[in-house]
C-alpha cells in the first residue's frame, strides 16, 4: 500500500489532537494546576467598586501615608505619627494570587505605637498582594499594593 500526502496530513492532525487531548485531561485532573478564582463571587464582589474606589481615593488623599515595608525579617506596616494608635481598626488580608491557600488576613489594632510586623516565616516566597482596609476617624481607607518575598 502506497501513501500519499493526504495520508500523512490526516496522521499529522491524529496525532496533534492526541498531544494536546492528553495535556487538557491532564491539567484537568492533577490537583497541582488548581485555578481558582481570586475572588469566590467576583461578580458580588464587583457591585461594591465604587465604594472601593472611594476608598482607595481616601487613602490617596493623605498627606502622610502608611508605609509597608519589606526585610530579610518580614513585612513591616508603619502609620504616620500623626494618627492616633488607639482610633485605627481595620485588617490586613494578604493574598497569594497562585495559591488561595495561603491567604490570611490579620487585624490591625495597636496599643502604643502604630506598627504592625509580620514575620517572614508566615509568608512564602514570591509575589503577594497586600490589601490594607482600615477606618480612622469615622472614614474608610484601603490601600492595595504588591510585594515580592526572597
Amino acid at each position: 500500500m502506497k501513501n500519499n500526502w493526504g495520508t500523512y496530513i490526516v496522521i499529522a492532525f491524529a496525532l496533534f489532537i492526541s498531544f494536546i487531548m492528553y495535556f487538557v485531561v491532564k491539567v484537568q485532573s492533577d490537583s497541582k494546576y488548581d485555578n481558582d478564582l481570586v475572588v469566590e463571587e467576583y461578580y458580588k464582589h464587583d457591585v461594591h467598586f465604587q465604594d472601593e474606589m472611594a476608598r482607595i481615593q481616601n487613602a490617596h488623599d493623605l498627606k502622610e501615608k502608611p508605609v509597608i515595608t519589606v526585610d530579610a525579617d518580614g513585612v513591616s506596616i508603619v502609620f504616620p505619627v500623626d494618627f492616633s494608635p488607639k482610633d485605627i481598626k481595620g485588617t490586613v488580608a494578604l493574598y497569594r494570587a497562585s495559591n488561595k491557600k495561603f491567604d490570611f488576613q490579620v487585624p490591625l489594632s495597636f496599643t502604643d505605637s502604630a506598627s504592625l510586623f509580620i514575620p517572614k516565616d508566615k509568608l512564602i516566597g514570591g509575589e503577594w498582594n497586600i490589601n490594607m482596609e482600615w477606618k480612622y476617624n469615622g472614614k474608610s481607607y484601603l490601600t492595595k499594593e504588591e510585594i515580592y518575598i526572597k
